[in-house]
């Protein structure tokens, strides 16, 4: 080994927590959790998704799946912004949000071809489609692809991933054991 070689090597810094100033941490961190700002930013940040995927489905004719990571991505950062969440409900609830923005954008998406189709207004098909629950059913039946499942679960892995809490260099530092 030459002194180039022990140069780089990096030197990984002696942390200790102190447990008291952890356990201390921990239940701030449980009290500043909030899983019904995090649910409602979850569910506006999955409309809001989901939208985005049907205009930009509907305007270049095709099905982006990629659009899933965003949505996933979106979801999972409102959830962790609003709902401070550090507890694995959090990951959980906004998975199921980033499941329901994702099939949302491919029912607005499959009502935009319809309007297109039929030449209609939009608003008129989405109306009459919320207005006839079977219809929805019927429009995820008839347009249901296999990849869906890949972009649905590719989507709720990065709302899962995105929706914890992170702790700050400073917060971890106020942790460690006074020297």
């Amino acid at each position: 080994m030459t002194e180039n070689d022990n140069a780089t090597e990096a030197v990984e810094p002696d942390i200790q927590i102190d447990p008291i100033k952890m356990q201390a941490f921990r239940n701030k961190l449980d009290g500043q959790q909030n899983m019904p700002m995090g649910l409602a930013a979850g569910i506006i940040a999955a409309i809001i998704g989901g939208a985005i995927w049907a205009a930009v489905t509907v305007a270049t004719k095709y099905q982006i799946g990629w659009m899933a990571i965003g949505v996933g991505a979106l979801v999972g950062y409102a959830v962790r912004i609003f709902g401070k969440g550090v507890a694995s409900s959090f990951g959980v609830t906004a998975a199921a949000c980033a499941l329901l923005g994702c099939a949302f954008g491919n029912l607005l998406s499959t009502c935009g071809f319809i309007a297109i189709q039929e030449s209609a207004s939009f608003f008129s098909i989405i109306q009459t489609v919320f207005a006839k629950p079977g219809l929805v059913t019927d429009i995820f039946k008839e347009t249901f692809n296999p990849m869906d499942l890949l972009f649905y679960g590719i989507a709720m892995y990065e709302a899962y991933s995105f929706a914890f809490r992170q702790i700050t260099e400073e917060e971890l530092v106020e942790l460690t054991v006074d020297k």
